[in-house]
C-alpha cells in the first residue's frame, strides 16, 4: 500500500475543520428552508423560469450536494428545471453546481484523517481509490448512489489533488444532469400530448 501523504499544520487543518463545519452548517439549514416547504418549493420553481434561473439553479445544486449526514433531492431540482429549461444548459449548470457542493466530503476527509483511518468502509474505499482513483470518482458521479460522500472524504484523506477530484466529479455530474434534464424535458412533453390534443 502507498503511504498517505502528511498531514498539513495543526492551523491549516484547524481552519479547514471549521470551514467545512460552516459550510454543511449553511448547507443544511438553507437546503431544508427552501425544499422540504411546498410554498418554497413553488417559489424555487418561479426562481427557475426567471432571467437568472441558472444562477439560482446553480447554487441550490451547489447546497443540494454539500451536506454529508443527510441526503438532500437535488435530482428534484434537475428534474424541474429541465422540464422548464434548456436541457442542456440545465444539466451542465446543475453538474457544476453538485460537484463543487460535493467538495465538502472531500474538505472533511483531507481535514479529518485521524477519524476514518479505522472504519473498514474506508479501508475498502481507500483500495479503490489507490488504484482507480479519477475513475473511481467519475464513475461514482455518474450514477446516483449514497456511496458518493465516502469516496470523497477517501479522496480527501489520501490526499488526491483537490483540481482532480473535482474534474472527475464535474465530469461525471455534468453528464447524469444533462441525461436528468433532457428525461424530464421529454417526460413532460409526452405527458402533456397524452392530454392535451
Amino acid at each position: 500500500m502507498t503511504p498517505v501523504p502528511a498531514a498539513p499544520s495543526q492551523q491549516r487543518l484547524r481552519l479547514i475543520q471549521i470551514l467545512t463545519v460552516f459550510i454543511l452548517i449553511v448547507a443544511f439549514t438553507a437546503t431544508i428552508l427552501i425544499l422540504f416547504d411546498p410554498e418554497r418549493r413553488a417559489q424555487v420553481e418561479t426562481l427557475l423560469e426567471s432571467p437568472g434561473g441558472l444562477i439560482v439553479l446553480f447554487f441550490l445544486s451547489l447546497l443540494s450536494n454539500a451536506t454529508l449526514i443527510l441526503p438532500v433531492p437535488g435530482i428534484a431540482l434537475t428534474l424541474i428545471a429541465g422540464s422548464i429549461g434548456n436541457p442542456l444548459l440545465v444539466g451542465i449548470v446543475a453538474g457544476a453546481g453538485q460537484a463543487l457542493g460535493e467538495m465538502t466530503g472531500y474538505l472533511a476527509g483531507y481535514s479529518g484523517q485521524e477519524l476514518i483511518d479505522s472504519s473498514p468502509r474506508y479501508g475498502r474505499m481507500a483500495a479503490w481509490m489507490r488504484r482507480y482513483g479519477a475513475l473511481t470518482i467519475f464513475i461514482l458521479a455518474l450514477i446516483p448512489n449514497p456511496v458518493f460522500d465516502l469516496a470523497g472524504i477517501v479522496a480527501g484523506a489520501l490526499r488526491m489533488p483537490w483540481w482532480l477530484y473535482l474534474c472527475s466529479a464535474g465530469a461525471g455530474k455534468i453528464i447524469k444532469n444533462i441525461a436528468l434534464a433532457y428525461a424530464a424535458s421529454y417526460g413532460i412533453d409526452w405527458i402533456l400530448h397524452l392530454y392535451v390534443r
